[in-house]
């Protein structure tokens, strides 16, 4: 009997260590930020032969950069997670370059740096591509091409001129109407290179039957690359690209802030999305008339 005692009195000691013990932690602890402002290591550099170039570089390899870069009116132009890239202000005025190091402590943030760009660089819109888009300082309006709005097609080796190749299902909206999209105005895209990168964007609620339009002011990066293969424009500020909504057959997880280019004439411009079954999607825009 008195051995049966001292178990259950050893029994009811463990237990009450087990449950009054501080819980031990099973990972590392954070270090403290060993950075500051004024010791990140990086630059910000303008070409002496160019300009307009500036190079921008992470010389810490262990941190993970974040830089964004906005122009005097506080517009953001772009970003970038690169150790080291090259970037280019067009246009006159100044520009703030921001950086960010991320380590295993937390983030830190340097002192932003100011870039004076004295005069336009027309020689960068040299491509033919960036007029076919913008028109230059004087704008073009896109619209949705709503007789045949949508592209079905899977998942073919490359997407370029998908529409003129002739791989996918175009079909007039009139013989698809399964596919619920709604047969209305749904808005219009404004690009224009007057003093800057500038988007404008109207976009009509998906609501059925709605005609309200929210209208976006932002700017864009047209991401030119070798052969057309693929270029890409990506928006800032909150604007995306101009799309119709409501349709089950685009994936709600595609992003329309970033976006591949498929085709761009003078009178067309077509981009890719992923649909809901994880194919494809070619929207279809045309120069507002």
């Amino acid at each position: 009997m008195k051995r049966i005692l001292y178990i259950l009195i050893a029994a009811v000691t463990i237990g009450s260590l087990m449950f009054s013990c501080e819980p031990v932690e099973d990972r590392e602890s954070l270090p403290a930020i060993g950075l500051t402002p004024e010791t990140i290591k990086f630059s910000v550099t303008q070409n002496t032969s160019k300009t307009n170039e500036v190079i921008l570089k992470n010389e810490d390899p262990a941190v993970i950069p974040y830089w964004k870069y906005v122009d005097g009116n506080g517009n953001e132009l772009g970003h970038s997670n690169k150790n080291e890239d090259k970037i280019t202000f067009p246009f006159a005025g100044k520009y703030t370059v921001y950086y960010t190091a991320y380590t295993r402590g937390g983030a830190i943030d340097a002192a932003p740096v100011t870039v004076n760009i004295a005069q336009n660089d027309d020689t960068y819109f040299s491509d033919e591509r960036w007029n076919l888009l913008t028109n230059g300082v004087n704008g073009k309006t896109w619209v949705l091409y709503m007789t045949a709005p949508l592209e079905f097609i899977g998942k073919p080796a490359s997407y370029q001129n998908i529409a003129v190749s002739g791989h996918g299902w175009w079909p007039n909206l009139s013989d698809i109407s399964w596919a619920g999209l709604e047969n209305k105005d749904w808005g219009e895209i404004t690009f224009d290179l007057n003093g800057g990168y500038n988007v404008t964007v109207k976009q009509t609620d998906p609501t059925a039957g709605s005609t309200v339009q929210t209208t976006k002011i932002g700017t864009f990066n047209f991401n030119l690359t070798t052969g057309s293969t693929n270029d890409r424009i990506a928006f800032n500020g909150g604007a995306e690209m101009l799309h119709p909504s409501g349709s089950s057959y685009f994936s709600s997880s595609f992003s329309f802030t970033n976006v591949q280019i498929v085709e761009l004439t003078e009178t067309t411009l077509a981009f890719i999305a992923i649909r809901s079954d994880g194919d494809y999607l070619i929207y279809h825009l045309v120069v507002k008339q």
